[in-house]
């Protein structure tokens, strides 16, 4: 867990409020009647088995798919704003600057005809930034963070290996310093060894960066190395939320019970 605690004083305003979030597909649940807000620094898990209903809830925060009903909040200059409620160009300007999302495939985040520099020089340019030999600068520096070679920078993501991928996705993400990250199974289909030293560098890099993020795993280990507080869903509803520690090391509800359970005889 990366803090061992929340300090809600020194910014007592959150970046995030989901308020009764619900998304429906025809008569199916994708997930229902979601609440809780997200302070800044602060990493919130979202686990369970495969159709639990988490990665739809994580969509619907990160401005890729309309809740069926429920409200979205995002601070924004000091107030909060409606996510669907703004104009739609303002929305995608966030979603490039204020806020980013790893994929689990990082094919999804990249784009796979561009240089490993252009990908992460786009981002600084969709902040503002113009000066070439800066941000060629600021992407090296980035890209050296992410543990990939500075003699890569003119490679094309097709040339890397799925973990340099997610790894350049990550630069990609974080290289405008958003205040906010959503991740979605962000180790998922990697070997172990590559696992491992990704979470490392996630850790170090959100930690550092003191960002917000959520954070969608089935992985109980990454869950518990990454986060701060943990909602756990089944069917599309949560059915356990507190600490991470807490949740993991003392589970109430019968379904965490039985992930918690699943994991300790792996």
């Amino acid at each position: 867990m990366l803090n061992s605690s929340i300090d809600h004083l020194k910014d007592p305003e959150p970046i995030l409020i989901a308020n009764k979030v619900t998304k429906h597909y025809g008569e199916r649940i994708g997930c229902e009647d979601v609440s809780f807000s997200l302070w800044p620094g602060e990493v919130l898990g979202i686990v369970g088995e495969s159709g639990s209903g988490k990665s739809t809830l994580l969509r619907c925060l990160a401005g890729i798919d309309r809740p069926t009903s429920g409200e979205i909040l995002f601070r924004h200059n000091d107030k909060p704003i409606s996510l669907f409620d703004i104009p739609e160009p303002t929305r995608r300007k966030l979603m490039r600057t204020e806020w980013g999302i790893v994929h689990q495939n990082p094919r999804d985040g990249l784009r796979m005809d561009v240089s490993a520099g252009g990908n992460v020089g786009e981002r600084l340019m969709d902040r503002g930034d113009r000066h070439y030999g800066k941000i060629r600068a600021s992407a090296l520096d980035w890209l050296t963070r992410v543990e990939i070679s500075e003699d890569r920078i003119d490679d094309r993501p097709r040339q890397f290996s799925g973990g340099m991928q997610q790894r350049l996705q990550i630069a990609r993400v974080l290289v405008p310093e958003p205040r906010l990250v959503f991740m979605d199974e962000p180790t998922g289909g990697l070997d172990v060894s590559v696992q491992a030293r990704l979470l490392d560098l996630l850790r170090v890099l959100v930690r550092d960066l003191g960002i917000a993020a959520v954070i969608v795993t089935h992985d109980l280990a990454v869950a518990r190395l990454l986060t701060d507080r943990l909602m756990v869903m089944k069917g599309g509803y949560v059915v356990e939320e507190g600490l991470t520690d807490q949740v993991l090391d003392d589970p109430h509800h019968a379904y965490t019970q039985l992930l918690t359970s699943a994991v300790l005889a792996a």
